[in-house]
């Protein structure tokens, strides 16, 4: 699923992990979960979750006031 579906639905903890975070390599638990929850990937390792696109997303297109 495209991230920008589920964005919006993703919790602000997250949102500000991701956001200060940028492409990091391996994403805690709590933003694992928060993305599932938002209906994201569900993932098996806490790599590989998101793709480039999902990144140039948080970079470029996610609003900081949600």
């Amino acid at each position: 699923m495209e991230i920008y579906m589920w964005w919006l639905d993703l919790d602000l903890a997250s949102k500000e992990w991701l956001r200060e975070n940028l492409r990091a390599d391996e994403l805690p638990l709590f933003v694992l979960q928060g993305i599932a929850e938002a209906g994201g990937p569900h993932p098996d390792t806490a790599t590989g979750v998101l793709t480039y696109a999902d990144w140039d997303f948080i970079e470029t297109q996610s609003e900081f006031v949600d």
